[in-house]
């Protein structure tokens, strides 16, 4: 970490770190990197045109901005996004991280897990399909302001790890994906593994865990519930 990001510089302005709530707690987690694995439930992956059985694991970045918390019991706002006139919903289970490392061995690698947390994937479809057609990077599909509602964060020693259980999004009350955490085609321990092979990881980083099949566009005025066994439920209107 560089001295620029260190306590006591002077600089001409101040940058706002982005927190999480921790569930059960006045602390915050804060947020370094979010990192997403893509197409990590067989059916999803087939759904976008790829084959599970032989596909690595691959990753993408989304900014701390994209950070939208959504406290349980409520349905927060969510504004369609511009540019776009296809705006997809992926649920997903999130890990989030207080200790780091490179290499790290699948057989440790929930030792870095500090909690979890119940996210949304948001995604302008068309858009990552245009530029993915073009050979370009799609992160304009992906990467943009509050793109990734989050609900709070709960310690790994208040729920454990997640290797399995529900995880379900209805949309206005339509059940629209469902499917079980066991079926991931790459564990969080894979994850986070895999990962660590290409960038060192620091406390603070979050990994987005993949989405099963059945991804979908929403309109203004549409209420988004996301489900996970053992988590409470996070809830967004698209305004």
């Amino acid at each position: 970490m560089s001295q620029a990001h260190e306590k006591g510089v002077n600089t001409p302005f101040p940058v706002a770190q982005v927190f999480i709530p921790i569930a059960g707690s006045d602390q915050e987690f804060p947020v370094r990197r979010i990192y997403c694995i893509g197409r990590n439930y067989a059916a999803h992956a087939r759904e976008m045109g790829s084959d599970p059985t032989r596909e690595p694991p691959f990753f993408f970045q989304k900014p701390t901005d994209a950070i939208q918390f959504v406290a349980p019991t409520k349905i927060v706002d969510h504004p369609y996004p511009s540019l776009t006139k296809n705006y997809h919903y992926e649920v997903e289970l999130v890990a989030a991280l207080n200790k780091g490392g490179k290499n790290i061995p699948v057989d440790k690698a929930l030792e870095l897990v500090y909690g979890y947390a119940l996210g949304l994937d948001m995604t302008r479809r068309d858009l990552q399909r245009f530029m993915g057609d073009q050979k370009k990077p799609w992160e304009i599909g992906k990467s943009f302001d509050l793109s990734a509602p989050i609900g709070p964060i709960f310690p790994v020693g208040k729920v454990g790890h997640f290797t399995k259980g529900n995880i379900e999004l209805s949309v206005n009350g339509v059940v629209k994906q469902k499917a079980d955490l066991s079926q991931m085609i790459w564990s969080v321990a894979e994850q986070i593994s895999k990962l660590s092979e290409a960038n060192e990881l620091f406390p603070g980083d979050i990994i987005y865990s993949g989405t099963p099949e059945n991804v979908g566009p929403v309109v203004k005025g549409d209420v988004i519930r996301c489900q996970i066994n053992g988590l409470p439920d996070l809830s967004i209107k698209i305004v």
